[in-house]
């Protein structure tokens, strides 16, 4: 089969809503070039070897996705343009948004991005592994198997990275967690493996939910984690101790209204995929919903936040 590989140069502020972008035009997957970060990785020592060398252009990320080469192109292409002059349109720094095309066989996207994924420990317990390397884990490690497709997450973003951290201190044994987006399933799963009794991974899109079911598959983890599609947490039943939401400042704005009777009294939500310049509108509609803020991070242009509290009861 002939796909299309629809590449668009944004700014790192966008880059998370163009790929959601291209994702609900129908791409078969997601691939971020970011050159800072790839610039860390080699300055990191984290490869034993690489022969990639630093960018000296690190403002332009290029989000590569894959549309089937049919004569639907045309119109998701110009579907695209219409979406990011939209960004521009809500104050939104799309960047160049300069879009580009070439026509390429199954076999290469679906090999190209795993140049860029490697086995990375995060935060002190953590290492996320591609399916297709090999680890021999040390003693305190959890291992998370994954093979991202065309859903997001695979650790190295800052937004997961952040998550990720903040799980090691918040998951308890016997926990029930709630993922929202869960995306590739990397936060559920290594909820999961921390010692959550029971764990919901829901996201929106059917592709990101078959990966993740995968994902968990390959982890062993189905006995924990569930993966259905939902529109945030409509179709999960029951209340959580610890809600994780990795998305977008629009859409966790728009969950603080739904999440009663979805969190428990005391409860914890993490909440991630907020650029630095809308972090003060989610700690302004967790205050308004009736949430502390415990605690925030940032990382390259990104936060993390900590809320308690707006239970259920």
């Amino acid at each position: 089969m002939q796909w299309a590989e629809v590449s668009v140069d944004t700014s790192h502020e966008a880059t998370d809503l163009v790929s959601e972008i291209l994702q609900e035009l129908g791409a078969a997957g997601v691939v971020i070039e970011d050159p800072a970060l790839l610039n860390e990785y080699i300055r990191s020592g984290l490869w034993d070897y690489t022969d990639l060398k630093e960018s000296e252009e690190t403002e332009v990320v290029r989000v590569k996705a894959y549309w089937a080469l049919d004569e639907e192109l045309e119109g998701k292409l110009q579907h695209l343009a219409a979406r990011l002059d939209d960004l521009k349109a809500h104050g939104i720094d799309k960047g160049a948004g300069a879009v580009s095309w070439k026509a390429v066989a199954d076999e290469d996207w679906a090999e190209t991005w795993k140049e860029f994924f490697h086995t990375e420990k995060i935060g002190a317990r953590t290492v996320i592994k591609p399916t297709w390397e090999e680890y021999e884990a040390k003693a305190g490690e959890i291992v998370v198997e994954l093979d991202p497709g065309a859903a997001f997450g695979t650790g190295q973003h800052a937004t997961t990275s952040l998550c990720i951290r903040a799980l090691e201190d918040l998951v308890r044994p016997g926990m029930t967690v709630f993922d929202v987006g869960t995306g590739s399933g990397v936060l559920a799963i290594v909820a999961a493996k921390l010692g959550a009794k029971r764990v919901e991974a829901v996201d929106f899109d059917p592709v990101a939910v078959r990966v993740a079911r995968e994902n968990v598959r390959q982890n062993g983890a189905e006995d924990v984690v569930r993966t259905e599609r939902s529109d945030l947490l409509k179709s999960v039943a029951g209340e959580a101790d610890l809600i994780i939401a990795n998305i977008i400042a629009d859409i966790i704005v728009r969950l603080f209204g739904e999440v009663k009777g979805s969190l428990a009294a005391g409860g914890t939500m993490l909440l991630s995929g907020i650029i630095e310049d809308r972090l003060a509108d989610v700690v302004e509609a967790a205050g308004r919903h009736g949430f502390s803020v415990e605690k925030i991070e940032q990382e390259k242009g990104w936060a993390a936040v900590i809320v308690k509290g707006g239970g259920a009861r």
